[in-house]
């Protein structure tokens, strides 16, 4: 009977970290190649046979980056869009959030929630056409506040959700307190909510900080002049139209990566905690 329950155990942890392994190496392969073809020289690229452990590393591909492509502006409006994006959806969505907790008895709020979570059921190419054409009569289109007004709109849906199950879970008590002390609604979301939702409020700027980072259809479609990282491909010189710069492509495309891994390594147990705590219905 032990020699049954210690084999049990044997084969458990076999399969556990033999899926695991099996699932890092798809995660982290196509990561490593992607970053060993961003350092090796032009002319040793296509190289046979493959060589997978680049002796000759070089950032010229970087430097390329940076002097003819303008990747410095570029990073610039990203992370400005980005930050106020974040910034927007927190606010109104934390807000948003509150109001269709604690009034989703009421059959317009309720109806209100299911038509915001639909929204995001949408696919952008839809209502581009109509959304171009309301952005260009309100002067919004190739405007910074007018990306963060798109980027944060597609934020909301899924911040609404993951903070509509988390504010469910905290005691009514709270605010009621709170009110007998004479504190107002903001004075509530800002000093009561808010600190109690940072968990939550911790998941939703970490994905939505990576879907911003992979955003390609709004700037590309609402903007001309201002330049993000995920459109900063089509920007990628090409001698011809049969040869394909992957030297570069991989360059800007590990750009684009590394701030994604980092912030996910760092904050992974934030992502999960805020996941299974507001993606309960109680």
């Amino acid at each position: 009977m032990h020699q049954s329950v210690k084999r049990k155990k044997i084969v458990a942890f076999i399969y556990r970290w033999g899926l695991t392994l099996m699932v890092a190496g798809i995660i982290l392969v196509p990561l490593y190649w992607i970053f060993i073809s961003s350092v090796t020289p032009k002319g040793s690229l296509f190289k046979t046979p493959i060589n997978y452990f680049p002796r000759n590393m070089t950032v010229k591909n970087y430097v390329d980056l940076f002097e003819n492509v303008g990747i410095a502006q570029m990073t610039f409006n990203t992370l400005f869009i980005t930050f106020f994006s974040l910034l927007v959806s927190v606010i109104l969505g934390g807000a948003a959030a509150y109001a269709f907790a604690r009034f989703e008895v009421f059959k317009s709020v309720s109806w209100s929630f299911k038509l915001l979570l639909f929204s995001a059921l949408i696919p952008p190419i839809v209502t581009a056409r109509p959304l171009y054409d309301f952005m260009k009569s309100v002067h919004l289109v190739d405007t910074y506040f007018g990306l963060i007004i798109l980027y944060s709109s597609s934020l909301l849906p899924f911040s609404v959700l993951i903070l509509h199950n988390f504010v469910k879970q905290i005691p009514l008590s709270l605010e009621e307190a709170a009110q007998v002390d004479g504190a107002g609604f903001i004075r509530i979301l800002f000093t009561i909510y808010f600190p109690l939702m940072r968990p939550a409020i911790a998941t939703i700027s970490i994905i939505n900080f990576i879907q911003c980072l992979n955003e390609f259809f709004t700037p590309l479609f609402f903007s001309y002049k201002i330049k993000v990282l995920s459109v900063g491909i089509t920007l990628i010189p090409r001698q011809s139209n049969f040869e394909v710069p992957w030297d570069l492509i991989s360059s800007m495309g590990w750009l684009i990566i590394l701030p994604i891994v980092i912030f996910v390594l760092i904050f992974e147990k934030n992502i999960m905690e805020g996941i299974t705590a507001g993606g309960v219905k109680q």
